[in-house]
């Protein structure tokens, strides 16, 4: 981001200009969100201090990514920034992100569209239930939707979830195909530089370098038990034939 901010004004006009295009086409307009509060991608995660202490005695054995992800958090990286430093996706952010939810590793959002945005994005949360989480609609207008799908599934006329709830009037169409498009595109990585090797990169070619001396210290040892075996075999028949 300070890369894309340290460039001249005029440069980031055209930008801005075009990224607005951009999100007017694709019906992402409610997503140019002037509040970061309510921005997944710029929450900033608090690590808790079970989540310091799991990060320092490492007692779990998580993934690498786990720990890279709780790190990035004790030093106040935002969810976008940690997709950046790590060369995950934000998808895979956010299943590391709920999944440290859980563990009780890092702080529950105050905002509930962040909460039900990483929810979804981690596919911890189905359509009806992040509209719900966040507020778009009630327990009862789920509950409603649920039905209809029930109800035409079983005369053989299958919906998407979010279909029905634009049919019954709870949600827009654009706000729907806005919310599968942010999270189909949550899948891609991004890279803005790409002289930069990500921080996770050197943890994983590090422990390849390692899992490579473990593998070459193996065969040796496999080569040493040979050589004793053989040894011990000759012994028993050099006593074999003294005694002989």
């Amino acid at each position: 981001m300070g890369k894309l901010l340290a460039y001249p004004l005029w440069i980031k006009q055209a930008i801005y200009y075009r990224l607005y295009l951009n999100m007017q086409e694709n019906y992402c307009e409610r997503f140019v969100v002037k509040n970061a509060d309510n921005l997944f991608a710029f929450y900033n995660p608090t690590i808790t201090f079970k989540g310091k202490t799991e990060l320092w005695d490492r007692k779990s054995g998580l993934d690498t990514n786990i720990y890279n992800f709780l790190r990035l958090c004790s030093e106040g990286y935002s969810i976008l920034e940690v997709s950046l430093n790590t060369f995950l996706s934000i998808e895979e952010v956010a299943k590391h992100f709920m999944f440290c939810l859980e563990q009780n590793y890092i702080e529950k959002p105050e905002s509930d569209e962040v909460y039900a945005m990483g929810g979804f994005i981690a596919g911890k949360f189905r359509t009806g239930e992040y509209y719900k989480l966040n507020g778009s609609i009630t327990i009862d207008q789920l509950d409603q939707a649920v039905m209809t799908q029930k109800n035409l599934d079983g005369r053989m006329e299958h919906k998407l979830f979010g279909k029905i709830l634009v049919d019954l009037g709870f949600i827009t169409e654009k706000n729907v195909q806005t919310l599968f498009t942010l999270k189909a595109d949550a899948k891609k990585r991004f890279i803005l530089d790409y002289s930069l090797v990500p921080k996770s990169e050197l943890v994983q070619s590090e422990k390849e370098k390692l899992e490579a001396k473990i593998e070459l210290l193996e065969k040796a040892n496999d080569a040493l038990k040979r050589k004793m075996n053989h040894l011990l075999y000759l012994v028993k028949h050099e006593d074999d034939n003294i005694e002989d």
